[in-house]
């Protein structure tokens, strides 16, 4: 365990990466709930990671539905390495396939009233989006935006994720809208008998609440900097899926993530008062998942979302510099 867990990175002083010693690697794992000892003794149980594959885990036995919402971060159909192992690149057929054994070990899992949220690629998508739409009801796409990646020399710098939107039933499935409003700045102010017309003019500048969209531009990428940064390569921001959970969600729920990889799903599920279960095979993604919930108690932050508002990118910054009396 201790050789694929410790990295040997150096970090520069300002560098907030989470990073754990070889007595915390031991501890958090063996806070996890270790699929092979608990596969045939106890129910699924809630607010755990769970240390083990996913098709394994679902074979234990499911009496009830008991997912409100269900969170995917499949492997995308790029090779990539994954702690220990490598995911390699398929074949569209092959992919297919995984997608619809992946939903087929879920399924069992979900609330006639259940949403379903499942992150992509753009080549990915096309398979994803196609195979959602024989188990469930596709609501939305959602396109958002990553500031990050690599430029191309023969194509467009891919910088764009999709997130296929998807519930089991037709039309009855939560969707809390007042709770995922943006509030943007106002360009150009429109007033009726001179007071503001669905604005709210301050000190700072105007805003307004306004309705999400299926493109999201507010969204920065985890970096060294943030408390959030783990070392997995393929790691979510918390605001994203804050606005899943927030959205398709209430207070008390249990949210899935069947690939947890470094815990983001579980941590902001518990910053927001949901129950969750999380199953990463990674001995190494799952103590970093433990550690970051640990962190969750005491610190319930969650970037670019503050007093139940999401602030457009750069926005929030603004109003903390003035809220601090600087000019």
């Amino acid at each position: 365990m201790e050789a694929s867990l410790v990295k040997g990175k150096i970090r520069a002083e300002r560098n907030r990466t989470i990073s754990l010693n070889i007595e915390e690697l031991r501890y958090y794992l063996s806070k996890c709930v270790n699929l092979a000892d608990e596969l045939d003794k106890k129910p699924i149980p809630t607010n755990s990671i769970i240390h083990g594959d996913l098709f394994e885990w679902a074979k234990i036995p499911v009496s009830s539905a008991f997912v409100d919402l269900l969170i995917v971060d499949p492997p995308y159909n790029i090779s990539k390495i994954y702690g220990k192992e490598k995911f390699h690149e398929m074949d569209e057929n092959e992919y297919r396939y995984f997608t619809e054994n992946w939903i087929t070990a879920v399924k069992p899992t979900l609330k006639p009233t259940a949403s379903i949220y499942v992150c992509c690629d753009w080549r990915s998508s096309l398979i994803i989006g196609n195979v959602l739409c024989n188990h469930f009801t596709v609501q939305n796409r959602i396109t958002w935006q990553r500031e990050k990646g690599r430029g191309a020399k023969r194509n467009w710098k891919n910088s764009m994720e999709d997130i296929w939107f998807a519930t089991v039933s037709p039309k009855n499935f939560t969707f809390n809208i007042d709770s995922v409003k943006m509030r943007r700045k106002v360009i150009a102010p429109y007033k009726v008998d001179g007071k503001p017309k669905d604005w709210t003019a301050s000190e700072m500048g105007n805003f307004r609440d306004t309705f999400p969209s299926n493109f999201w531009d507010d969204i920065s990428v985890p970096y060294w900097s943030m408390s959030e940064n783990t070392d997995h390569p393929t790691q979510k921001p918390e605001k994203l899926l804050a606005k899943l959970i927030l959205a398709s969600s209430n207070a008390g729920d249990t949210v899935l993530d069947p690939f947890i990889g470094s815990g983001t799903t579980a941590v902001v599920a518990k910053k927001l008062e949901r129950k969750y279960i999380g199953i990463e095979r990674e001995d190494e993604y799952c103590v970093v998942a433990q550690k970051r919930l640990e962190l969750a108690e005491n610190d319930k932050e969650i970037q670019g979302y503050t007093d139940g508002i999401f602030w457009e990118r750069n926005s929030l910054a603004l109003q903390q510099k003035y809220k601090k009396g600087e000019k």
